[in-house]
C-alpha cells in the first residue's frame, strides 16, 4: 500500500510541474522541453552506458571485483528509466543519476547504505540463529549449528540410489529388426 501511495504523490508532483511550467511558457514550449530533456537523456544514457560497459569488461579483464561499475549500471538504467518517464521531476532525477559527479555521491551512499543493512541482518542471523530474512520461526537446515545441513526435525527419508547406463537402455532402430542392426561401437552384439 505505501508504494501505491509513493507513485500517486509522483505521479500529482510531476503533473503539477507539468501544468505550471504549460501556464509559466505555453504548451508549445513545454512540449519542446520534454521533447529536448528526453533527448539529452537519451544521448547521456548511451554515452555513460557504453563507459560503464567498457569500465566493467576492463574490470573483468584485470580479475576484480566490478563493485563500482555494477553499482554504475544500475543507477544509469535507473536513470534512463526516469528520462523516459514524461515530467520535469523525473528528467531531473534522472539526469541527477546519468552525470558522472552526482553518480558517484549516490554511489557512494548506496554502498554505505548496503553495508549498514549487512550487518542489521548479521546481527539479526547471530542474535536468532532461527530467523530466516524476517520470518520468524522459518528455520535454515542447521542454521547456526555445527554440521549445517542437517536435520534435526525427526523426518528421516530412506532411499536407495540408482545408476543408470547407457548400456541398460536398448539401442534399436524402429524399422530395423535386430538381425540387421550394426554392431555397436564398443564391440558388442545388438540387442
Amino acid at each position: 500500500m505505501p508504494i501505491l501511495l509513493l507513485l500517486l504523490a509522483i505521479g500529482v508532483v510531476e503533473i503539477s510541474v507539468l501544468v505550471l511550467v504549460g501556464n509559466a511558457v505555453g504548451v508549445l514550449p513545454t512540449i519542446g522541453l520534454l521533447i529536448a530533456a528526453a533527448a539529452l537523456g537519451s544521448w547521456l544514457l548511451r554515452r555513460e552506458g557504453r563507459r560503464a560497459f567498457e569500465a566493467f569488461n576492463e574490470a573483468a579483464r584485470l580479475r576484480r571485483p566490478p563493485e563500482r561499475e555494477v553499482a554504475d549500471g544500475v543507477l544509469i538504467v535507473g536513470g534512463g528509466l526516469l528520462i523516459v518517464l514524461p515530467g520535469f521531476v523525473s528528467d531531473v532525477f534522472g539526469l541527477l543519476c546519468l552525470l558522472p559527479p552526482t553518480r558517484a555521491f549516490l554511489r557512494r551512499r548506496l554502498q554505505r547504505s548496503a553495508e549498514r543493512r549487512a550487518e542489521q541482518m548479521q546481527q539479526r542471523m547471530s542474535a536468532n540463529p532461527g530467523w530466516a530474512g524476517g520470518m520468524p520461526g522459518a528455520r535454515f537446515p542447521g542454521a547456526g549449528r555445527p554440521g549445517a545441513g542437517h536435520r534435526d526435525d525427526g523426518d528421516v527419508i530412506d532411499g536407495e540410489v540408482v545408476s543408470v547406463s547407457e548400456d541398460d537402455i536398448p539401442r534399436q532402430h524402429p524399422s530395423l529388426d535386430a538381425s540387421t542392426q550394426a554392431e555397436r561401437p564398443d564391440g558388442g552384439a545388438p540387442r
